[in-house]
């Protein structure tokens, strides 16, 4: 059985979809960028740092509205508008997880990306029986 997971502790959708899908013990959360949920809005000028923190973020809140976190997240992708910045990216990105368990992940540089942000991320995770 499918049911939508939102919160308002995260970018609300702008097109034809949701922040996240559970289906069965799995969970889908859609690619999340550096929009601040409390205004809408993309900051200008935010270092890739920040917006990777910012993305973080609102995974985490999509995280806890669905009772989960980054500990169940099994796989994760994530795209760069700059395969320089996976370094930068990484720092951020690996304060989130545990080394020993962290997921599965792929790390892609695409042409561009919504809003012209420098990363969007998405995940997937289980939730236990």
């Amino acid at each position: 059985m499918k049911t939508i997971i939102n919160t308002d502790k995260a970018p609300a959708p702008v097109g034809p979809y949701n922040q996240s899908v559970r289906f069965g013990d799995i969970l889908f959360v859609s690619g999340q960028i550096a929009i601040n949920p409390a205004n809408g809005a993309l900051p200008e000028g935010l270092s890739v740092e920040e917006e990777t923190e910012q993305v973080m973020q609102n995974l985490k809140a999509i995280l806890d509205e669905a009772g989960l976190s980054f500990e169940d997240a099994l796989k994760v992708s994530v795209f760069v508008s700059d395969m320089n910045n996976y370094s930068r990216i990484n720092e951020v990105y690996a304060k989130y997880f545990n080394e020993d368990t962290a997921p599965a992940r792929e790390l892609v540089e695409v042409a561009n990306l919504p809003k012209f942000v420098q990363v969007e991320i998405s995940l997937i995770a289980g939730f236990k029986k």
